[in-house]
């Protein structure tokens, strides 16, 4: 124990406080190295209430109809007047707000759900939605706030006569948001009439703050300080939450933040030597200090459902449309989306959307069910927002020009530009793969390694006994199943149906090797693995790429393991299953002892690399999925909006889709025509007027044709713009200032 003491790196109170948040789940049956799959497949998934979907299907429908995201990102940089009113009139800023406060009382799922569908249409609007029902003083009051709290300010925020931002990060504190500069000093002075009121006088810089130009509630994070010891013996209380109308004296709000030529309201707000009564912190006098703890809580939930779900909607826009696109868009002769070197990319996008879509489910249910996950959210937003940047770029590069010009017709250049808007929030990926996910999730989800910590912590040697032996049995026992599973590769496994038991044997093998080797890898660095953050990202990647690949075989169970999903099914395995193993032979190189390491792999995979990512034939069968309309096609892109308008930036995609798969056999018999000679015409139209003219197609035939030349015309036009649009400025036009938003009046001056 002594040893263990020397050894173990100094933890802050906010990293214990990090570790106390939340719970451990499925994260921990994958730490264990023998996973219970049981658990896993008597898991009952969450579905959408009567009145959920309705919700769906009606008001986030019309909202969807509406949206124009070219009006909202070029020309108003805002959500139009009747948008802001229409989302108040609907209560979308209330979905978690309990229904007795006024709210809809949602299911995480049903959150989800909305976001993703909204995200469909626009981004901007999509954060707007999302940022009061995650992060937001609406989740901390619900969890923390008084009585009285709760009463006043829940049905002002859910029917959006409040509008509520969170001021957290400043200049000098980001990802390490626990340090933040801005301090509150409690005092007494007069307020409100009354004499000597117990209270706080605070100093803020914040910016990055979504929705800070135009809301009328401000939730702060600051460091409270308290030299006089009017609340206790401390002076140094660490951080709270207080929540402050914007229209409090001294409350200066700035100008906008430009994030990326996404315009949704984001900006810095400030405050010097401003006072407010005790009982305006959440929570009132008892929370004083308590307020990291209770971020770090509300944080963990938040960034489980709204970037995910913002980040799969995109996939599923990419998969439908880009799909679409590939099969219309025609090169030398033959659809694009014929090509091998285009269904790559294809295939990638349909692969990651399934294991997105699963992912995002698989984690709404566990929040809904009363879990508090806060590895598996770190993991899915860094891991969700990542694949999206990769599929959005894939299907740019499918699109081509028709991806890169500018204008009302362009479905996907404001998803590309918004990318590093999700990578950068909600805690930067870079800081959740390297030090988040794993760090934490190594003494969170081990069975052992926390009791051992706790023990040395309290010098109790008895504990650490009990916890210490067990450690030691847990080693030895991943290392005799990877020593086995190595051998025989896990054929013992009879989990899952004939379609899924051999990636359930991979995920059993890769579970005890996983844990075998952050074991191994804690033995050896000892305190030094906290600094080591290229090895404890590698780690990171191998547990996200095992909860992701467990997702998608209990995602596949849910549908019925429809046979014609397999392909979809495989992919998402193959290529979560060939990940871990590379990150995991990749911390076989970095690790200390070369030789032991050595050893170690040899054991764990003593036939080489047994796991290889997905084979072209299987690329080519999921990348064919996007180019028909199918019911795997609409089970995968199932909850984002669909449109066949030929008027709608997507829907002319989708019209062109139907009208030339629906002709597609007038057109080889046209082309047949024209290479047997029967007609003379060069073109194709004119062709088409040609075999008229000879009786050599029918009336019918003809206008089957011309409509899908038509739509397929329509379908890959892009937009341009004349001389004079770029001399008059218009595309330059100053910013109008944010509109102001006071007592739920909306009032705007233009700059």
């Amino acid at each position: 124990m002594r040893l263990m003491k020397q050894q173990l790196p100094p933890i802050s109170q906010t990293e214990q406080d990090a570790l106390d948040s939340g719970n451990v789940w499925w994260d921990s049956e994958l730490f264990s190295g023998k996973p219970d799959w049981c658990r896993l497949h008597d898991l009952s998934i969450s579905k959408l209430s009567v009145e959920e979907q309705a919700f769906l299907d009606g008001p986030v429908e019309v909202l969807c109809q509406r949206l124009d995201d070219w009006q909202i990102t070029h020309e108003l940089y805002d959500l139009p007047p009747d948008i802001w009113a229409f989302l108040k009139q609907n209560r979308f800023f209330g979905m978690i707000i309990p229904k007795e406060y006024g709210g809809l009382g949602f299911s995480a799922l049903a959150h989800s759900q909305v976001v993703m569908k909204v995200s469909s249409r626009s981004a901007t609007a999509a954060v707007t939605v999302m940022v009061p029902n995650s992060l937001g003083p609406g989740e901390l009051l619900m969890k923390y706030g008084t009585q009285a709290q709760k009463n006043y300010y829940l049905p002002r925020l859910a029917d959006g006569r409040d509008i509520p931002c969170f001021g957290l990060t400043g200049p000098e504190a980001g990802s390490d948001a626990s340090s933040i500069p801005d301090s509150g000093v409690v005092c007494r002075q007069d307020f409100n009439g009354e004499k000597a009121v117990l209270g706080m006088r605070l100093n803020w810089e914040k910016r990055y703050i979504t929705l800070g130009p135009v809301a009328t509630v401000l939730g702060l994070a600051f460091q409270l300080y308290d030299p006089d010891h009017l609340l206790g013996d401390k002076e140094e209380l660490g951080i709270s939450v207080a929540l402050i109308p914007t229209n409090h004296p001294g409350v200066e709000i700035g100008t906008r933040h430009f994030a990326l030529d996404i315009p949704f309201q984001n900006g810095p707000n400030y405050g010097h030597d401003v006072f407010i009564p005790m009982d305006w912190l959440i929570g009132g006098q008892a929370q004083a200090g308590k307020g990291w703890r209770m971020l770090v809580e509300c944080l963990g939930e938040g960034r489980g459902i709204s970037l995910p779900a913002l980040s799969t909607g995109a996939a599923k826009v990419a998969s439908r449309y880009t799909g679409a696109y590939a099969r219309v868009r025609q090169q030398f002769g033959m659809p694009i989306g014929y090509f091998e070197g285009v269904e790559e990319p294809l295939a990638r996008i349909l692969g990651n959307t399934y294991l997105m879509d699963a992912g995002r489910i698989l984690t709404a249910t566990a929040i809904d069910q009363g879990q508090r996950p806060a590895v598996i959210t770190a993991l899915l937003k860094y891991q969700l927002t990542e694949r999206m940047r990769r599929l959005v770029n894939d299907a740019m590069d499918i699109s081509g020009g028709a991806g890169i010009c500018m204008g009302p017709s362009n479905y996907l250049a404001r998803a590309y530009q918004s990318i590093p808007i999700g990578i950068t929030v909600e805690g930067a990926n870079i800081l959740t793969r390297s030090l988040i996910v794993f760090g934490q999730g190594a003494m969170r989800c081990h069975p052992w390694l926390l009791k051992e910590i706790k023990a040395v912590q309290a010098d109790d040697v008895e504990a650490f006994d009990t916890a210490f032996m067990g450690h030691v049995k847990h080693i030895f026992s991943n290392l005799g199943r990877s020593v086995w599973y190595g051998l025989s590769n896990a054929k013992l496994v009879a989990h899952g149906s004939p379609m899924t038991r051999e990636y359930y044997r991979h995920l059993s093998r890769l579970s005890s090797q996983f844990a075998l080797l952050a074991d191994y890898a804690a033995l050896s660095l000892g305190g030094t693995l906290k600094r080591r953050e290229r090895l404890s990202g590698r780690m990171a990647d191998i547990l996200a790429n095992l909860y992701l690949c467990s997702a998608v075989l209990k995602h596949f169970e849910e549908q019925g393991e429809p046979e014609a999903d397999v392909p979809l099914m495989a992919y998402a395995c193959k290529l979560t299953i060939h990940r871990a193993q590379q990150a995991m032979l990749a911390a076989f190189h970095n690790l200390p002892h070369p030789w032991l390491a050595k050893i170690l792999r040899a054991v764990m995979f003593p036939y080489g690399k047994p796991f290889s990512p997905p084979n072209d034939q299987l690329i080519h069968q999921v990348a064919r999925l996007a180019l028909e309309p199918s019911a795997t096609r609409d089970r995968l892109t199932d909850g984002i909006y669909i449109t066949n308008d030929p008027a709608d930036r997507m829907g002319r995609i989708e019209d062109a889709l139907h009208k030339t798969l629906a002709a597609a056999e007038l057109e080889k018999q046209l082309r047949k025509l024209m290479k047997t000679g029967k007609l003379e015409a060069h073109t194709t139209d004119a062709a088409i007027v040609e075999a008229k003219d000879k009786g050599l197609l029918d009336k019918f035939s003809v206008e089957r044709l011309l409509a899908a030349r038509k739509a397929v015309a329509n379908a890959i036009r892009v937009d341009d713009f004349p001389a004079e649009y770029f001399r008059k400025g218009e595309a330059k036009k100053p910013l109008p200032n944010p509109p102001l938003i006071r007592g739920g009046s909306q009032e705007r001056e233009m700059g």
